[in-house]
Protein backbone atom coordinates (compact mmCIF):
# COMPACT_ATOMS: atom_id res chain seq x y z
CA UNK A 1 0.00 0.00 0.00
CA UNK A 2 2.86 2.23 0.48
CA UNK A 3 4.30 2.16 -2.92
CA UNK A 4 0.87 2.48 -4.20
CA UNK A 5 0.59 6.17 -2.33
CA UNK A 6 4.31 6.86 -3.34
CA UNK A 7 3.63 6.30 -6.59
CA UNK A 8 0.04 8.21 -6.85
CA UNK A 9 1.66 11.00 -4.67
CA UNK A 10 4.92 11.23 -6.90
CA UNK A 11 2.46 10.91 -10.30
CA UNK A 12 0.54 13.97 -8.98
CA UNK A 13 3.44 15.85 -8.33
CA UNK A 14 4.75 15.31 -12.14
CA UNK A 15 1.29 16.07 -13.45
CA UNK A 16 1.12 19.45 -11.11
CA UNK A 17 4.46 20.45 -11.46
CA UNK A 18 5.21 19.56 -15.12
CA UNK A 19 1.84 20.50 -16.42
CA UNK A 20 1.23 23.52 -13.77
CA UNK A 21 4.61 25.17 -15.41
CA UNK A 22 3.03 25.09 -19.17
CA UNK A 23 -0.76 26.08 -17.98
CA UNK A 24 -0.05 28.92 -15.53
CA UNK A 25 3.39 29.79 -15.97
CA UNK A 26 4.74 29.37 -20.07
CA UNK A 27 2.89 32.43 -21.46
CA UNK A 28 2.76 34.62 -18.28
CA UNK A 29 1.74 37.99 -18.91
CA UNK A 30 2.02 36.98 -22.86
CA UNK A 31 4.42 36.47 -25.17
CA UNK A 32 7.41 38.08 -24.59
CA UNK A 33 7.12 38.76 -21.20
CA UNK A 34 10.31 38.16 -19.50
CA UNK A 35 8.25 36.62 -16.33
CA UNK A 36 7.02 33.78 -18.41
CA UNK A 37 9.16 30.67 -18.54
CA UNK A 38 8.47 29.15 -21.90
CA UNK A 39 9.49 26.52 -24.00
CA UNK A 40 12.82 25.57 -21.74
CA UNK A 41 11.12 26.30 -18.58
CA UNK A 42 8.28 23.71 -19.41
CA UNK A 43 10.82 20.85 -20.33
CA UNK A 44 12.59 21.98 -17.06
CA UNK A 45 9.98 21.84 -14.66
CA UNK A 46 9.42 18.43 -15.73
CA UNK A 47 12.51 17.37 -15.24
CA UNK A 48 12.68 18.52 -11.79
CA UNK A 49 9.76 16.83 -10.92
CA UNK A 50 11.10 13.43 -12.04
CA UNK A 51 14.31 14.56 -9.99
CA UNK A 52 12.81 15.45 -6.73
CA UNK A 53 9.75 13.07 -7.13
CA UNK A 54 12.72 10.35 -7.25
CA UNK A 55 14.60 11.32 -4.41
CA UNK A 56 11.17 11.74 -2.42
CA UNK A 57 9.83 8.51 -3.41
CA UNK A 58 12.48 6.31 -5.74
CA UNK A 59 13.53 4.17 -1.84
CA UNK A 60 9.64 3.33 -1.43
CA UNK A 61 8.12 2.71 -4.72
CA UNK A 62 11.01 2.72 -7.73
CA UNK A 63 9.88 6.04 -8.29
CA UNK A 64 8.33 5.07 -12.01
CA UNK A 65 5.21 7.70 -12.27
CA UNK A 66 4.61 7.04 -15.40
CA UNK A 67 3.02 3.31 -16.88
CA UNK A 68 5.11 3.41 -19.51
CA UNK A 69 8.29 2.91 -17.24
CA UNK A 70 6.23 0.51 -15.12
CA UNK A 71 6.08 -1.67 -18.23
CA UNK A 72 9.52 -1.37 -19.71
CA UNK A 73 10.84 -2.01 -16.55
CA UNK A 74 8.24 -5.28 -16.68
CA UNK A 75 9.87 -6.02 -19.90
CA UNK A 76 13.22 -5.60 -19.11
CA UNK A 77 13.04 -7.93 -15.72
CA UNK A 78 12.99 -5.49 -13.22
CA UNK A 79 9.00 -5.01 -12.01
CA UNK A 80 6.98 -7.88 -10.72
CA UNK A 81 4.19 -8.51 -13.01
CA UNK A 82 2.04 -8.60 -9.97
CA UNK A 83 2.62 -5.08 -9.31
CA UNK A 84 2.03 -3.90 -12.87
CA UNK A 85 -1.54 -2.95 -12.80
CA UNK A 86 -1.88 -1.68 -9.28
CA UNK A 87 0.43 0.64 -10.08
CA UNK A 88 -0.94 1.75 -13.10
CA UNK A 89 -4.16 2.24 -11.37
CA UNK A 90 -2.13 4.38 -8.49
CA UNK A 91 -0.40 6.66 -10.97
CA UNK A 92 -3.96 7.49 -13.10
CA UNK A 93 -5.65 8.41 -10.18
CA UNK A 94 -2.80 10.42 -8.95
CA UNK A 95 -2.65 12.21 -12.17
CA UNK A 96 -6.02 12.84 -12.37
CA UNK A 97 -6.57 14.27 -8.95
CA UNK A 98 -3.42 16.86 -9.85
CA UNK A 99 -5.30 17.20 -12.85
CA UNK A 100 -8.41 18.66 -10.74
CA UNK A 101 -6.25 20.86 -8.83
CA UNK A 102 -4.72 22.10 -11.77
CA UNK A 103 -7.98 23.51 -13.48
CA UNK A 104 -9.15 24.57 -10.34
CA UNK A 105 -6.00 27.30 -9.74
CA UNK A 106 -6.45 27.82 -13.16
CA UNK A 107 -10.18 28.65 -13.56
CA UNK A 108 -9.25 31.49 -10.56
CA UNK A 109 -8.12 33.68 -13.22
CA UNK A 110 -10.39 35.59 -15.35
CA UNK A 111 -8.36 35.78 -18.21
CA UNK A 112 -8.23 31.97 -18.00
CA UNK A 113 -9.43 30.08 -21.31
CA UNK A 114 -9.98 26.64 -22.70
CA UNK A 115 -10.73 25.81 -26.14
CA UNK A 116 -10.75 22.26 -26.66
CA UNK A 117 -9.67 23.00 -30.64
CA UNK A 118 -7.04 24.47 -30.06
CA UNK A 119 -3.61 22.44 -30.06
CA UNK A 120 -2.02 22.09 -26.46
CA UNK A 121 -4.98 23.38 -24.68
CA UNK A 122 -4.60 22.57 -20.97
CA UNK A 123 -1.26 21.35 -21.27
CA UNK A 124 -3.07 18.41 -23.67
CA UNK A 125 -0.92 16.21 -26.31
CA UNK A 126 -2.57 15.61 -29.95
CA UNK A 127 -1.21 15.26 -33.41
CA UNK A 128 -2.54 16.77 -36.40
CA UNK A 129 -4.18 20.09 -35.72
CA UNK A 130 -3.80 19.75 -32.26
CA UNK A 131 -0.08 19.03 -32.40
CA UNK A 132 1.39 22.71 -31.36
CA UNK A 133 3.95 22.05 -34.76
CA UNK A 134 0.86 20.50 -36.82
CA UNK A 135 2.87 17.00 -36.96
CA UNK A 136 1.26 14.03 -38.19
CA UNK A 137 -0.60 11.09 -36.55
CA UNK A 138 3.21 9.24 -38.07
CA UNK A 139 5.13 11.71 -37.01
CA UNK A 140 3.65 11.99 -33.46
CA UNK A 141 3.52 8.00 -33.09
CA UNK A 142 6.96 7.57 -33.92
CA UNK A 143 8.52 10.28 -32.00
CA UNK A 144 6.51 8.90 -28.66
CA UNK A 145 7.87 5.52 -29.35
CA UNK A 146 11.41 6.51 -29.70
CA UNK A 147 11.66 9.01 -27.26
CA UNK A 148 9.67 6.97 -24.37
CA UNK A 149 11.83 3.85 -25.65
CA UNK A 150 15.40 5.90 -24.95
CA UNK A 151 13.97 7.00 -21.85
CA UNK A 152 13.37 3.34 -20.50
CA UNK A 153 17.37 3.10 -21.44
CA UNK A 154 18.47 6.21 -19.73
CA UNK A 155 16.15 4.85 -16.58
CA UNK A 156 17.91 0.86 -16.44
CA UNK A 157 20.94 2.34 -17.63
CA UNK A 158 21.04 4.98 -14.47
CA UNK A 159 19.55 2.52 -11.97
CA UNK A 160 21.80 -0.11 -12.63
CA UNK A 161 24.40 -1.94 -10.02
CA UNK A 162 27.11 -0.34 -11.71
CA UNK A 163 25.98 3.04 -12.04
CA UNK A 164 27.32 5.71 -9.74
CA UNK A 165 25.43 5.82 -6.80
CA UNK A 166 22.88 8.30 -5.63
CA UNK A 167 22.57 10.34 -9.69
CA UNK A 168 19.89 8.30 -10.98
CA UNK A 169 17.35 10.72 -10.44
CA UNK A 170 19.32 13.57 -11.72
CA UNK A 171 20.33 11.38 -14.98
CA UNK A 172 16.86 10.59 -15.27
CA UNK A 173 15.32 13.87 -15.13
CA UNK A 174 17.84 15.38 -17.07
CA UNK A 175 16.78 12.67 -19.80
CA UNK A 176 13.02 14.11 -19.29
CA UNK A 177 14.26 17.62 -19.63
CA UNK A 178 16.12 16.58 -22.74
CA UNK A 179 12.73 14.98 -24.63
CA UNK A 180 10.43 17.68 -23.95
CA UNK A 181 12.99 19.91 -25.75
CA UNK A 182 12.75 17.56 -28.77
CA UNK A 183 9.26 16.76 -28.79
CA UNK A 184 7.34 20.14 -27.45
CA UNK A 185 6.82 20.87 -31.00
CA UNK A 186 5.49 17.86 -32.38
CA UNK A 187 3.07 16.68 -29.65
CA UNK A 188 3.38 18.83 -26.35
CA UNK A 189 5.32 15.64 -25.01
CA UNK A 190 3.83 13.11 -23.54
CA UNK A 191 5.76 9.66 -22.82
CA UNK A 192 3.66 9.01 -20.07
CA UNK A 193 0.29 7.88 -20.28
CA UNK A 194 -1.14 8.88 -16.66
CA UNK A 195 -0.07 12.45 -17.70
CA UNK A 196 -1.66 12.73 -20.88
CA UNK A 197 -5.06 11.33 -19.19
CA UNK A 198 -4.52 13.60 -16.33
CA UNK A 199 -5.20 16.63 -18.75
CA UNK A 200 -7.09 15.30 -21.09
CA UNK A 201 -9.73 14.40 -18.92
CA UNK A 202 -10.31 18.15 -18.22
CA UNK A 203 -8.87 19.30 -21.70
CA UNK A 204 -12.02 18.59 -23.49
CA UNK A 205 -13.07 16.39 -26.36
CA UNK A 206 -10.38 17.32 -28.96
CA UNK A 207 -7.64 15.32 -26.63
CA UNK A 208 -9.99 12.77 -25.25
CA UNK A 209 -10.29 11.83 -28.93
CA UNK A 210 -6.54 11.44 -29.13
CA UNK A 211 -5.74 10.21 -26.08
CA UNK A 212 -5.40 6.80 -27.32
CA UNK A 213 -2.62 6.90 -28.90
CA UNK A 214 -0.62 8.86 -25.44
CA UNK A 215 -1.17 5.46 -24.43
CA UNK A 216 -0.39 3.11 -26.85
CA UNK A 217 2.53 4.55 -28.36
CA UNK A 218 4.61 5.01 -24.64
CA UNK A 219 3.71 1.32 -23.95
CA UNK A 220 5.12 0.42 -27.09
CA UNK A 221 8.07 2.46 -26.99
CA UNK A 222 8.61 2.07 -22.86
CA UNK A 223 8.50 -2.32 -23.79
CA UNK A 224 11.30 -1.72 -26.73
CA UNK A 225 13.46 0.23 -24.61
CA UNK A 226 13.28 -1.92 -21.51
CA UNK A 227 13.60 -5.21 -23.28
CA UNK A 228 16.58 -3.38 -24.86
CA UNK A 229 18.30 -2.91 -22.05
CA UNK A 230 17.26 -6.08 -20.91
CA UNK A 231 19.36 -7.70 -23.55
CA UNK A 232 22.31 -5.66 -22.89
CA UNK A 233 22.61 -6.29 -19.48
CA UNK A 234 21.44 -9.76 -19.48
CA UNK A 235 25.20 -10.87 -18.20
CA UNK A 236 25.33 -8.11 -15.43
CA UNK A 237 23.78 -9.16 -12.27
CA UNK A 238 21.99 -6.56 -10.28
CA UNK A 239 20.87 -6.73 -6.34
CA UNK A 240 17.62 -7.38 -5.56
CA UNK A 241 15.68 -4.51 -5.99
CA UNK A 242 18.39 -2.09 -6.56
CA UNK A 243 17.59 -1.86 -10.21
CA UNK A 244 14.26 -0.51 -9.23
CA UNK A 245 14.96 1.92 -7.30
CA UNK A 246 15.10 5.51 -9.09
Amino acid sequence: MKKLVAECIGTFWLVLGGCGSAVLAAHFGGDGNPLGIGFLGVALAFGLTVVTGAYAFGHISGGHFNPAVSVGLWAGGRFSSKELLPYIIAQVFGGLVAGFVLMTIAQGSAGFVSDPSAAGNFASNGFGDLSPGGYSLGAAMLTEIVLTAMFLIVIMGATHKLAPAGFAPIAIGLALTLIHLISIPVTNTSVNPARSTAVAVFAGSGALSQLWLFWVAPIVGGAIGGFIYGWLGKDEVSEPGAANAL
